[in-house]
């Protein structure tokens, strides 16, 4: 067990994460034609306006909330707020955010598989990534179930523990999730095999984020006579 438990949360990460790193890469070296989102809304607006502002807006609050939550060393907020207070905040803003991420993916998911022309476009690479993104952000609302049970953070710790040994290169990652219920096992393991398949779908968007549109001269648009 304790082999198992070294292989998925102190090895698999890495694995996971050079994947993650020099797939993007290649991809974006070999395949620049590839390297979009895919857009479905000239196909069909059904469903695509609120279930993409749901989506989008929770998921970018999920992941920023995790990046923060787990990446900072509990020193930082200690002499702010207590870790039990923190895991609070994090189970109200994360299960809202969860709940519109969980109700936007489910309707782009809906619309993907019964609308026929977004089906007829649509990859399979698109639909299993969409899939796994909606279980993704279940189970991470069920583990709101067992952090309602115990408020002190102590779960939360050593959840940071691990995420902070795996990202600056500590040794001993995995002995931090020895404890861990199975439901955040789960959770992370998921998440590390959506890593892990990024490369090879269209989340590889999110790198190029439109920040140009900002800056960017206003254009002149004009209605046909």
């Amino acid at each position: 067990m304790n082999y198992l438990n070294e292989l998925l949360f102190g090895l698999y990460p890495y694995v996971a994460g050079t994947i993650f790193l020099a797939g993007a890469l290649l991809r974006f070296d070999h395949g620049q034609y590839t390297w979009k989102t895919g857009s479905s809304q000239m196909l069909s607006k059904h469903q695509m306006r609120l279930g993409s502002n749901l989506f989008h807006i929770g998921i970018l609050v999920i992941f920023f909330g995790h990046l923060v939550g787990l990446l900072t060393p509990h020193w930082v907020y200690a002499p702010f707020i207590s870790a039990g207070t923190k895991q609070v905040i994090a189970i109200i803003v994360g299960g809202i955010a969860g709940v519109m991420c969980l109700v936007g993916g489910a309707m782009l998911l809906h619309r993907r598989l019964t609308n026929p022309r977004v089906r007829a476009t649509s990859s399979r690479a698109d639909i299993v990534i969409l899939a796994l993104l909606v279980a993704q952000v279940s189970l991470g609302l069920l583990t709101i179930i067992p952090a309602m049970g115990h408020l002190d953070g102590g779960a939360m710790l050593n959840l940071a523990e691990w995420a902070q040994s795996i990202v600056f290169f500590k040794g001993g990652a995995a002995e931090h999730l020895a404890e861990i219920g199975l439901i955040y096992k789960l959770h992370i393991l998921l998440g590390l095999t959506i890593v892990l398949v990024f490369p090879f779908t269209r989340l590889v968007h999110v790198w190029s984020a439109p920040l140009g549109y900002v800056g960017r001269r206003y254009q002149i648009v004009r209605r046909r006579a």
